[in-house]
């Protein structure tokens, strides 16, 4: 072969193993459409005919499939998709559940399950296991529980046996509902069935009983779970915690997270536990409590990070403990478990929000000239407090400021625009000329409601190309 071949060759060969998008969409529509044919043709017992074609099912084959039949013939769409998932070279996905329940209109039309099945026992279909966990998942996706047990129920007319991942799968969708009675229920008949409810369904269960703010009934099945050999991890803790904590019951929270710590092992409180009880006891005006935390934290060799102090510093500004919040921004800083820069800015933001002004300005200010970097959510709200009040030099001294030393802000359009006007309205030609350059440099324009007024202001005073470009998009 000649060298000057070679390239070419390279070239074809590429090709022909990384076929074109367009080939291999054409490749999965034709197929799509072999499916789709035989379906209409054979509408009555489909999954005779659909298992003598050779064709490979994929995911945009089978989404092609359900789209075609979603308007028109939906029980056809919902049959080939329960007849795919039993297929042993495809499996789907949850995104191909979530599809076909948007699709084929799961949710309003829960009836559509059980006609499938019922079509199944008239036709003397042959079912198994498999099929019956295709069509529990497209309940769990469809949240309805009660078509879910009702399959559940029919398994014994298919001569099916439900295991327990098919009662965790009721189970489950019964306590999102909030059916607890009924879930427990679920619950006992397992064990009636010599099936051994396992860590999936003792969460749910938990997760439910916490939610509805059962706690007794979730600290009893806690205890049995103990009895039956199911040890708790960090995960069933952490639930029974979340619980205890959403209905305010603070000191057996505590309680059980001290509990977490003397087991140890997989059942060690993490920084997201700590963090998930120090958060609840700020949001019920209990941060001084949570403060003490951080030490138990320390003493476990477990380190806060930037959430566990910005929720600890708000909720005690929140509360007017302005001075612990400085001395524990100061401690931790020190410590060096959170970087120095997290920390204050989450103090200027949590001084921001109790409308403490003048000490965030001056925190945030000391911040700028110690060369501590703020992070981009503290130099925008800054930024935006100040146009609020109307002090536009001040934001836009600011704002050089930051871009000075290279800072991130996440201020949107409206600010920008609404800065620009506040200069414009205060004759600030040479401030004008700057943030408008800056807002080019950026690509940002100005919003449609200030673009009249801007105008107005600066119309035979200042003519900038910048500025035209600015608001090129003015109707």
């Amino acid at each position: 072969m000649a060298i000057s071949s070679i390239p070419r060759f390279l070239s074809f060969a590429i090709r022909l193993n990384n076929p074109p998008f367009s080939l291999i969409t054409r490749i999965n529509f034709s197929t799509a459409e072999e499916f789709c044919t035989h379906l209409l043709n054979y509408p009555q017992h489909p999954e005779k005919t659909l298992v003598k074609i050779t064709s490979q099912l994929d995911v945009q084959c089978v989404g092609e499939v359900l789209h075609r039949f979603s308007s028109n013939q939906p029980q056809l769409g919902l049959r080939f998709f329960i007849w795919a998932g039993l297929q042993p070279k495809y499996r789907h996905t949850q995104y191909m559940y979530s599809s076909a329940c948007k699709l084929l209109q799961i949710r309003r039309n829960p009836g559509r399950i059980r006609e499938i099945l019922e079509r199944y026992l008239v036709e003397g279909c042959q079912t198994n296991a498999k099929l019956f966990k295709v069509v529990l998942n497209l309940c769990r996706e469809a949240r309805i529980a009660d078509e879910g047990l009702w399959v559940l129920r029919k398994m014994g007319d298919f001569d099916c046996r439900p295991d327990s991942t098919m009662y965790n799968v009721v189970i489950g969708l019964f306590c999102d509902k909030g059916d607890l009675d009924m879930a427990m229920g679920l619950m006992r008949e397992m064990e009636s069935c010599n099936l051994c409810p396992d860590m999936i369904t003792y969460m749910s269960m938990l997760k439910g009983f916490s939610y509805a703010g059962r706690l007794e009934d979730a600290c009893q099945l806690f205890m049995t779970m103990k009895v039956h050999g199911c040890v708790p991890n960090l995960v069933t803790y952490s639930a029974l915690l979340d619980g205890l904590c959403r209905v305010g019951s603070f000191e057996r929270a505590l309680e059980l997270l001290a509990e977490m710590e003397k087991e140890g092992g997989e059942c060690t409180p993490n920084v997201i536990t700590y963090t998930s009880v120090i958060q609840s006891l700020c949001e019920n005006g209990k941060s001084m409590q949570a403060l003490p935390i951080l030490e138990r934290m320390e003493s476990f060799k477990c380190h806060p990070n930037r959430i566990t102090m910005s929720v600890l510093i708000q909720g005690l500004c929140g509360e007017g403990y302005i001075d612990k919040a400085f001395k524990l921004v100061s401690n931790v800083v020190v410590g060096s478990h959170v970087p120095r820069g997290e920390c204050y800015s989450s103090l200027v933001i949590s001084l921001l929000r109790i409308k403490r002004f003048e000490e965030a300005d001056k925190l945030f200010m000391w911040m700028l000239g110690s060369d501590m970097r703020p992070d981009g959510l503290a130099c925008s709200v800054l930024m935006k407090d100040l146009c609020f009040k109307g002090r536009f030099v001040d934001a836009f001294s600011l704002y050089e400021d930051i871009e000075k030393k290279g800072f991130v802000l996440t201020i949107d359009s409206d600010i920008y625009s609404a800065l620009l006007l506040g200069l414009c309205e205060k004759n600030r030609e040479v401030e004008v000329a700057k943030l408008a350059n800056f807002m080019v440099e950026k690509g940002i324009k100005i919003n449609a409601s200030y673009i009249d007024d801007i105008h107005k202001h600066l119309k035979g005073s200042i003519r900038m190309e910048s500025l035209a470009e600015l608001s090129e998009n003015r109707k």
